[in-house]
């Protein structure tokens, strides 16, 4: 299905599309399994056999939510295992990477039924210790591409200035981060005119604390030293950081409790369900996009473009990997000869190989090599399925939407201090990027 829409996409474009609606579809049933309904469902279908601590049914979707994400994140870490080591589609194994969609769905609907019939004590465990580490390392990894992306982006489009002089690029630079400034700004004032009132302390506090982040990182961007030792640092990356911090802490402020009468959005009325359903589904949206971006990115942990050969003419393909066997013997050399003496393209050969594997080298964009590490790929995707996890169980009993059939997602405290310390992190992580170069000079060297 996936590949039909695509079109003309590369066969990696439509396998990280499916995993990632595979991941989103999966948050949504977590998601759902937190309403009345549902539990109710449960109690039915488990003949009570999920009852441990459980007074009243009041953690029959906390642990269904477990159930679900670790059925998830074991079908990844399986195929991380089976996957290593594969650096191009041609490795008979790439195929459980972008193939059998149809028993890989049995595979995973499966382990949620296998995850169902492990008692209740193991996710107990789970759930308060191990998915949090998890979750916590999955925000962190996020919090490193995008430190990494501000200084990328900022780089590429200098190097793109210096190579052209075109004013284009000058344009979208300076434009770019005058928005970014701009979004900031913004973002600060609303939080002060609508979540900073009266007795909110916490709200005025934090948002004063991001205000002063973004503004001494975006000084000391531009510090001479700063710049003697990193002449392509400046106030393009410090903006990006700085929306991004900024609309974390006004995701934090707004998705608060309203005990202190601190955020009106939770006092809405007429759209709360709305909001409430918008919100979840916009979320799950967002961590499969993120999860998708970020395991897609080689992160120094192995490269997969190991498997080229490279001719003495610079022509870059991938003709002969393996030898033939005795049978294929003298069809290669003939398709061989015919390559060298022009009556046929070089691609002739890795057209016949691709044929007789069944691949369709249209669409294949990894015949060479692959595009992405897929075992990293995988224990990433594992890493989001316990954030989704950790997001969807930190609840508080006493919230306004109590009454409600769905579960507001990240609606208590300890989400919106999560989303602050991210903030805080992400900021000392770049602050960090800036300072490095100038505390160790040894280990960065000036192109």
């Amino acid at each position: 299905m996936v590949c039909s829409a695509c079109g003309k996409c590369g066969n990696s474009v439509a396998t990280r599309i499916s995993y990632a609606l595979l991941l989103l579809v999966n948050s949504i049933l977590s998601w759902v399994m937190l309403t009345p309904w549902a539990v109710h469902k449960l109690q039915n279908l488990t003949f009570d056999y999920v009852k441990i601590n459980c007074p009243n049914g009041e953690c029959y979707g906390w642990l269904a939510v477990q159930r679900i994400n670790f059925a998830l994140g074991l079908f990844h870490l399986i195929l991380a295992a089976l996957l290593f080591g594969v650096n191009s589609s041609k490795s008979p194994r790439a195929t459980l990477q972008n193939r059998y969609w149809g028993p890989k769905i049995v595979t995973w609907a499966a382990f949620i039924v296998m995850a169902f019939l492990i008692p209740d004590r193991f996710f107990l465990v789970y759930g308060n210790y191990v998915s949090l580490v998890f979750a916590m390392v999955f925000l962190i990894l996020g919090l490193v591409l995008l430190v990494d992306l501000a200084h990328t982006w900022a780089e590429y489009c200098l190097a793109q200035i210096e190579d052209t002089d075109s004013r284009v690029w000058r344009f979208v630079l300076i434009g770019s981060t005058l928005s970014m400034y701009l979004a900031s700004v913004a973002m600060t004032a609303v939080q002060y005119a609508f979540f900073a009132r009266h007795n909110c302390v916490m709200n005025q506090a934090v948002i004063t604390i991001n205000l002063l982040l973004w503004i001494i990182i975006s000084v000391i961007s531009v510090n001479p030293t700063i710049q003697e030792y990193n002449p392509r640092a400046g106030l393009a990356q410090a903006a990006m950081v700085a929306v991004y911090c900024t609309y974390l802490t006004m995701s934090a402020v707004s998705m608060e409790p309203d005990d202190n009468q601190c955020n009106p959005l939770v006092r809405a009325q007429g759209t709360r369900t709305t909001s409430v359903v918008i919100g979840a589904i916009v979320t799950m949206v967002t961590v499969a996009y993120t999860t998708t971006r970020a395991a897609t990115q080689s992160l120094g942990l192995g490269d997969s473009s190991n498997g080229r050969i490279r001719l003495q003419d610079g022509y870059d393909h991938d003709l002969v990997t393996q030898q033939p066997t005795a049978r294929r013997e003298m069809r290669a050399e003939a398709l061989r000869r015919a390559v060298d003496e022009g009556s046929l393209p070089a691609d002739a050969l890795l057209s016949d190989d691709e044929s007789e594997a069944g691949g369709d080298p249209m669409n294949d964009d990894e015949r060479d090599c692959t595009q992405y590490n897929y075992t990293v790929f995988h224990i990433i995707f594992f890493l989001a399925t316990a954030w989704v996890a950790t997001l969807l169980t930190l609840r508080v009993k006493a919230d306004s939407d109590a009454g409600s059939d769905f579960s507001p997602v990240g609606r208590t405290y300890a989400a919106s201090w999560v989303k602050i310390a991210c903030a805080w992190l992400c900021h000392g992580l770049y602050l960090w990027t800036l300072v490095a170069p100038v505390l160790l000079p040894d280990r960065f060297e000036l192109s």
